[in-house]
């Protein structure tokens, strides 16, 4: 099922009519009633798609500030769980009493919400919601499991579904030039359409003998060789690769997203797309939920990484995130796989660039 659902991920991102199919795998997996995925624009627009059953909610939410502005709507905003969470352990009774998307819902024999948050590196949020029947109580901690462990390659597909704003692709062209993105799509690690953007970083990337797409940097290009080799679902492959900067060029990271099933046949039998998001260097500590949507970094990782960040010494951070000195030390060897980076020197310059681009 996992599978599948990782399949139909990177296929619904896009050709947005498979969007429900996908939805309502989710739903399954975790044997909920609703489902649905959020897009909220740095400019403050909103859409989303939705099962059969909420489309009319749906519908209301979008023309309803009322709604779009509701207790639960903007406490998951301004939280951004950067994994699957109860959204009711957010919220106050009288706060989930008087919420009026939550009355609406129960209206529908809707009851426990889960919820999560993918801040893009292009500025855009995408959240997904699931809700369970009424009186079926709250989510079991495997189905949250079953939901987090797809949600990297949700993240991915909600990157590009942000930036077709879930309309259908229309050839290979015109889809790289409305995502408004460095991407070029390739057929077995070979170019097959390449957009100015992604040209214009001849410093970090190269289309050479045989349009083969390689990175300049030996370790990132490593890992991309690696996800261009594997299956969308293995879980050993790097997906968002980071990039560091150079004199020359900013720090970003590179996203490796499979084209599946009806996919390919918008991009000419392409069988995936590289985009590229670049990161502006900063002082700031990014933010957990930003480094889980980059970096694939489970809830736990990503703390300990924004500790690490911060300047604490592993043990430190260990102590602050109340774990065990090897349990750190475990965490710290999946993130460097993660992020390309085999030193702690080089992952705390990576995560201080991976700042949201606007």
């Amino acid at each position: 099922m996992t599978v599948e659902i990782i399949d139909f991920a990177y296929e619904a991102a896009f050709v947005p009519e498979l969007w429900p199919r996908l939805l309502s795998e989710l739903a399954a997996t975790s044997n909920s009633l609703g489902s649905t995925l959020f897009l909220f624009g740095d400019d403050g627009a909103a859409s989303g798609v939705t099962l059969d059953n909420l489309q009319d909610l749906l519908r209301e939410f979008l023309a309803n500030p009322d709604l779009r502005f509701s207790t639960s709507v903007v406490r998951m905003c301004d939280t951004k769980p950067n994994s699957f969470v109860e959204v009711d352990d957010y919220l106050t009774a009288a706060e989930i009493e008087s919420d009026p998307i939550r009355q609406r819902l129960r209206a529908r024999g809707l009851g426990a919400h889960v919820c999560t948050a993918v801040p893009m590196p292009t500025g855009e949020v995408a959240i997904y919601v699931l809700q369970k029947g009424s009186g079926v109580g709250r989510y079991e901690p495997e189905e949250l499991a079953r939901l987090n462990s797809v949600r990297p390659h949700l993240a991915r597909a909600g990157l590009i579904a942000a930036r077709l704003g879930i309309e259908r692709a229309r050839g290979t062209v015109a889809a790289l030039d409305t995502l408004g993105l460095a991407a070029t799509v390739c057929v077995n690690g070979r170019a097959i359409a390449t957009n100015r953007s992604f040209l214009q970083h001849s410093d970090l990337f190269n289309v050479g003998v045989g349009d083969r797409v390689t990175v300049a940097q030996g370790r990132a290009n490593e890992l991309l060789q690696t996800a261009l080799r594997e299956p969308a679902g293995a879980l050993s492959a790097v997906r968002s690769i980071p990039i560091a900067g150079t004199n020359d060029a900013v720090p970003g990271v590179l996203h490796v997203l499979p084209l599946l099933r009806s996919a390919r046949d918008l991009f000419s039998g392409g069988d995936t797309m590289l985009v590229f998001t670049p990161a502006k260097p900063s002082a700031l500590v990014p933010a957990p939920s930003l480094l889980s949507g980059l970096f694939d970094l489970t809830p736990a990782e990503a703390k300990l990484a924004v500790s690490l960040s911060a300047g604490l010494t592993l043990k430190a951070a260990a102590e602050q995130s109340g774990i065990k000195f090897a349990t750190a030390r475990s965490y710290l060897e999946q993130i460097f796989r993660k992020t390309g980076t085999g030193q702690q020197s080089q992952l705390v310059a990576l995560m201080k660039s991976a700042t949201a681009i606007r």
